[in-house]
């Protein structure tokens, strides 16, 4: 447990507390619980560490930024990615481009445990030659581990959209790994 006890409180009493005023180690505590996390999902997304730790940086600036708009009545995860799509978002319209394959260079889980370099790299240029509404639904689902109802939540689609949305993803992965059995 830290000094200050804020390991204890739930993401959104620490996110009451950033909103309120400026409680620094509150809004670190809420760094320290999802700035890893967020950059997966932007590596995933992006393919590019430079870029990802970019937008892990301005996903919290504008968390910071957007405080006093937070609803404590809602979970704070939801809403935290939601301001992370929506700078992935941007990331992407500046860059007038789909992302580069530059995986490689991640060294966090991706396919599994008992999956080779060379399997991890297949299945992640796969995700990144996927549609980008597609690969947004797939790593939010399976990687973030994300409710189909969250992710609408997050993307501003409905659920029935999402699940949609997922379904072609898995079998366009299914047709680009070259698998038949599901």
């Amino acid at each position: 447990m830290t000094e200050s006890g804020l390991d204890q409180l739930s993401d959104e009493s620490l996110m009451m507390r950033v909103g309120r005023g400026d409680d620094a180690a509150a809004f670190a505590e809420i760094f320290r619980r999802y700035a890893k996390r967020l950059n997966g999902y932007f590596l995933r997304s992006t393919g590019d560490v430079q870029a990802s730790q970019d937008l892990v940086q301005q996903t919290f600036l504008q968390l910071h930024r957007a405080r006093k708009d937070y609803n404590a009545k809602l979970p704070l995860r939801p809403w935290l990615y939601t301001i992370a799509a929506n700078m992935r978002r941007m990331h992407h319209r500046r860059a007038h481009r789909k992302p580069e394959v530059a995986y490689e260079e991640v060294h966090e889980q991706s396919v599994g445990p008992q999956a080779s370099t060379v399997e991890q790299r297949t299945v992640r240029r796969a995700i990144l030659a996927l549609p980008e509404n597609q690969r947004e639904v797939l790593i939010l689902h399976w990687y973030e581990g994300m409710s189909m109802a969250e992710v609408g939540r997050i993307l501003g689609a409905s659920t029935s959209a999402v699940k949609v949305r997922a379904h072609r993803a898995y079998k366009a992965l299914q047709d680009l790994l070259g698998g038949d059995d599901g």
